[in-house]
């Protein structure tokens, strides 16, 4: 619900348990007064805030700007044809539109309520449009921006944000999710310092380094209490999110990383920012993650896939098993054996186009090589599903190697800086996605491998960051817009994509996690949540990962063992949780398999077959913490049913109380762990919740634990 009052210029947004409210001041300036719990009181604004002569740095202003006072560190920066970089954003009016406006070119959450637009006007013909929708089944706030040139003379913008919340304590903890290759995602939590902190990238993707999403929260609050807010981009380029305390309060600020950013706009022009998700809860952590949960799966996922009731289907991925080295024979084969494992899909990983035996070649030519597939795609095609299995394929479509037949015909449609070397990295560099006739050449390419064969699956890659960013399409004077229409023309690439094949199943991937963000979940339902597969760091990814995105949306499988990435070994149980957790499935070498460890494989195959809808659909609790081991459930959200997993070194035979469990009823557990296949105990749903479940204690190499839970009445 919206409250827009333009009388006294008060204005309101509540969802279900939460509150935002903002006003304009004597001076017409926007001020934020108000995020958290839900209030219908509406908070004034208080000396010295009412004051039209205050210093601007002490205000709490909802869209701020530099150079007229307010000396925090600048995101906002427009810069005038005569050079000067300030304004002034007065208060000029208020609506409420019945429906969600439509961000063009950029994904978004959608299907939600109102939607609040405040104007602000420069004096210089600049006006600023802040977009406010409001989820209140999930307690989500998105909010955008549109600038627009009002005048008769250029303007640039040179920085833009998304968004800028103020808040008046200053004793607010950060959270940020941070790593590198195989180790994404990683929570990293501290006091928010005085001065400026910011976590953000320049390499054109997110990239392994930070995600676009932080929390700020109470010093005290733990998973399940104390106040939390979650910030979060819906965007796949270059950002920062900033947080800047002092004597004030703490300001965050988060949109478009400024640097290697310029966007000219001409008289009448708009630029339309990312969307910035907001969440805020009194319940924890957790209580913040289950509402980012909520919005992802009922306002963010679209198309087919959306229905996470519906059948997921169980995929083996043919990377660990063959890696550059197979032939026709070698993946039949390897199908074969994913078929007795219970898979109901086969993807063919990289190295099936021409010329493709390692990884300094062929990227951009892609046509299968006849040397491994004699008939092409369409034939292996075939005879996989004359398995009884479905078909699905990887491809890096923004990438090019300078070895290959595109590079040879096309040089110019590389990103690269006339008159210094393109940086290779990975034996490749980057296409200039800004580019139209760049996207359409990879799209002819595409539409032919699709349009050949019932390819049900596709898996979308990018194996490294940008670099010589300089486009060979625009001008000098419009560089600054390159990294953005390279995120633009994924972007409308892949609606393209989902739109033809609204039955395709499309996976994202960037070397792993580089590109884990919501704009991505806009195309495709799930990403590959990391390279690193290993049981016991997948407890530390997907947990960092779990605190805004759902379990459903985590591209996770089952591997062998010692890991490829870490040389570790684990339990077939440790490491079935960690798959089963995502969207599960199988990277390794069945064939290697006797018939009998084939056998051992098909009771978890089976569980998803046979629970998927409530692992996708279901609320996450995270139980314990990673630290060695760790413990997390998911249940129905009505408490009826519910799968609890433990990994390491918790198994050691504590008990973990269950918030989810329902007091009057009664549960029957089915266990399912090395030595207690088939056991089953039946509990009280009190006691579940006050004493808990009890863990078994196992020993060995990382041991696991998967337990289903029941409603007998």
């Amino acid at each position: 619900m919206i409250v827009c009052d333009n009388t006294q210029r008060r204005y309101a947004l509540h969802t279900a348990h939460t509150t935002y409210q903002m006003a304009a001041d004597a001076d017409g300036r926007l001020l934020h007064l108000y995020y958290g719990k839900r209030t219908d009181a509406p908070r004034t604004i208080a000396p010295p805030h009412n004051d039209p002569g205050c210093w601007p740095d002490l205000l709490p202003q909802e869209y701020p700007a530099p150079g007229l006072g307010d000396n925090h560190a600048p995101f906002f920066a427009p810069e005038w044809s005569d050079g000067s970089r300030a304004a002034a954003l007065h208060f000029a009016g208020a609506e409420v539109c019945p429906a969600q406006e439509v961000l063009p070119g950029l994904p978004s959450f959608h299907t939600g309520g109102e939607t609040l637009r405040i104007t602000l006007q420069d004096p210089q013909s600049l006006t600023v449009t802040l977009r406010y929708t409001v989820f209140a089944d999930c307690d989500l706030i998105t909010r955008s921006a549109v600038v627009e040139n009002t005048g008769s003379a250029p303007v640039t913008l040179r920085g833009v944000p998304s968004g800028v919340v103020d808040f008046a304590r200053k004793d607010l903890d950060l959270i940020t999710f941070d790593g590198a290759w195989a180790a994404e995602r990683t929570p990293f939590r501290g006091p928010v310092r005085p001065g400026v902190q910011s976590i953000g990238s320049v390499g054109g993707i997110p990239t392994h380094a930070h995600n676009p999403a932080v929390v700020l929260c109470a010093p005290d609050a733990t998973e399940n209490r104390g106040d939390c807010w979650g910030l979060a981009l819906v965007y796949s380029g270059n950002f920062r999110i900033q947080t800047e305390r002092t004597t004030a309060g703490i300001r965050v600020s988060a949109g478009i990383e400024p640097y290697g950013f310029a966007w000219p706009l001409a008289p009448g022009e708009c630029f339309s920012t990312p969307e910035l998700a907001l969440v805020y809860s009194e319940q924890g952590l957790g209580g913040m993650s289950r509402c980012f949960h909520d919005a992802v799966r009922s306002h963010l996922l679209r198309g087919r896939w959306r229905d996470l009731t519906a059948p997921r289907p169980v995929l083996l991925n043919s990377w660990e098993a063959c890696y550059f080295t197979f032939n026709e024979e070698k993946l039949l084969t390897l199908a074969r054996a994913a078929k007795t494992a219970g898979a109901d899909l086969f993807v063919l990983d990289d190295g099936w186009f021409r010329g493709r035996n390692s990884d300094t070649t062929s990227l951009g030519d892609w046509v299968a090589d006849c040397a491994k597939l004699p008939e092409g795609v369409p034939g292996l095609c075939r005879k996989i599903k004359a398995l009884g299995l479905d078909f699905g394929i990887w491809v890096e479509p923004e990438a090019i190697s300078p070895d290959s037949d595109l590079y040879r015909a096309h040089p110019d449609w590389a990103l690269q800086i006339p008159g210094r070397d393109t940086l290779e990295i990975r034996h490749q560099y980057t296409l200039d996605f800004s580019r139209a006739d760049v996207r359409e050449g990879i799209w002819q390419q595409l539409t032919a491998l699709l349009d050949s064969c019932p390819v049900r699956y596709l898996k979308w890659d990018v194996n490294r960051s940008l670099a010589n960013v300089w486009s060979a399409a625009l001008p000098a004077d419009r560089q600054g817009e390159v990294y953005h229409r390279y995120v633009l023309g994924l972007y409308e690439l892949q609606q393209r994509l989902v739109d033809r094949y609204p039955d395709l199943l499309l996976e994202n991937c960037a070397g792993g996690g580089a590109r884990f963000d919501f704009g991505m979940l806009y195309y495709s339902p799930q990403i590959w949540c990391s390279d690193n597969t290993d049981a016991l760091d997948r407890l530390m990814i997907q947990y960092g990962t779990s605190f805004f995105y759902p379990p459903c949306v985590m591209g996770a499988h089952y591997s062998t063992v010692p890991n490829h990435t870490t040389g570790r070994t684990a339990s077939v149980e440790a490491r079935m949780a960690a798959a089963l957790s995502g969207t599960f499935g199988f990277e390794l070498d069945l064939t290697q398999y006797t018939p009998e460890q084939l056998d051992e494989l098909r009771p978890f195959v089976d569980f998803y077959h046979a629970h998927g809808a409530l692992l996708r659909t279901g609320t996450l609790y995270r139980l314990c913490p990673p630290d060695g081991g760790a413990a997390w459930a998911i249940a129905a959200p009505d408490g009826s049913e519910a799968v609890v997993f433990a990994s390491g070194c918790v198994l050691d035979g504590r008990s973990l109380p269950l918030p989810f469990a329902a007091g009057h009823h009664a549960y029957r557990a089915a266990m399912l762990a090395t030595g207690l296949e088939g056991c089953t105990e039946r509990y009280s749903g009190e006691s579940l919740a006050v004493h808990g479940l009890p863990l078994p204690a196992l020993r060995g190499n990382m041991p696991g634990f998967l337990c289903h839970l029941q409603q007998e009445d």
